[in-house]
């Protein structure tokens, strides 16, 4: 009796240690479903959560959910990219139908004689002047809407990186040897892209930039002035911009470059250790070549 006692007390044990178990495990999948959750609603599809400890069902299942939000990311700014273009192409040809004739126009009233040197020069000379710059700011935004067509090569990663690393002698560089990484994409937008992010950062007064190659994608990190979090979603958006000099219009078209090529460029929820920014260069299925 004793010995029934005891497997009694113990199939009880272990059916209570069961039903924690299972219970702490449920509640587990709960938070990874409200984190999901609020990062698809806060537009985050960066999220990758961890599979360890799970079920191999269940961590097919949240694989295939970190996978369907890296696409679900793409497609977001591919549509974000094409919307950006056909607001840009409208805005660009009705601004320049306006400020043509305006700059014409007062271009020949200051060259006639009745102007010149009177009190109606100095405006006019204003107004011809306001007008040909916002036709040379409106003209630069042409670039979002006229991308050269890629041009498709095979080329070592680590070659264009060495270029890029001696066009910045006064920043300290930590970059991984990546002779094995063979892309097969176009090597001068994609250096474009780089440069800008580059570009960026040193502008934010970095000193120390990182390029590593993670997983097929390249990652950019740099200790430049953070991105402050209330603007971190609009970095992307053609003529948002938090310098006094800038034009907002490198990271869009950064951001175009490498979706029109299927790729994507996103902004790292966390930053790589030791680093206050990180950008992510996803690249299209197929060009990334094995040696």
């Amino acid at each position: 009796m004793i010995y029934i006692a005891i497997t009694l007390a113990l199939i009880a044990a272990l059916a209570t240690i069961g039903t924690v178990a299972f219970l702490h495990h449920q509640d587990t999948l709960k938070m990874r479903a409200h984190l999901m959750r609020e990062a698809i609603r806060n537009h985050d599809f960066t999220f990758h959560l961890p599979v360890k400890g799970l079920f191999y069902g269940e961590k097919a299942l949240q694989e295939a959910l970190n996978d369907l939000g890296d696409d679900i990311g793409r497609l977001v700014a591919r549509n974000e990219v094409e919307s950006w273009q056909k607001l840009t192409r409208v805005l660009t040809h009705e601004i320049m139908n306006v400020t043509t004739p305006i700059q014409s126009i007062s271009q020949a009233y200051i060259e006639h004689p009745s102007v010149r040197g009177t009190s109606l020069e100095k405006g006019i000379v204003a107004i011809n002047e306001a007008s040909r710059n916002l036709m040379t700011f409106v003209d630069s935004y042409r670039k979002l809407t006229q991308l050269q067509k890629p041009s498709l090569s095979t080329f070592h990663l680590q070659d264009l990186l060495s270029d890029i690393i001696a066009m910045y002698p006064d920043v300290t560089w930590k970059t991984d040897r990546h002779e094995d990484v063979v892309l097969h994409t176009d090597e001068t937008l994609l250096r474009q892209v780089i440069v800008n992010i580059v570009k960026n950062a040193t502008e934010a007064g970095a000193k120390n930039m990182d390029f590593a190659w993670h997983d097929g994608q390249l990652l950019v990190s740099n200790d430049g002035a953070p991105i402050p979090a209330e603007v971190r979603m609009d970095i992307f958006i053609p003529f948002f911009t938090t310098k006094k000099s800038g034009t907002g219009i490198g990271l869009a078209l950064s951001r175009q470059i490498m979706t029109m090529q299927g790729g994507a460029l996103t902004l790292s929820e966390k930053a790589r250790k030791g680093y206050h920014t990180t950008f992510v260069l996803d690249f299209a299925p197929g060009s990334i070549k094995t040696p």
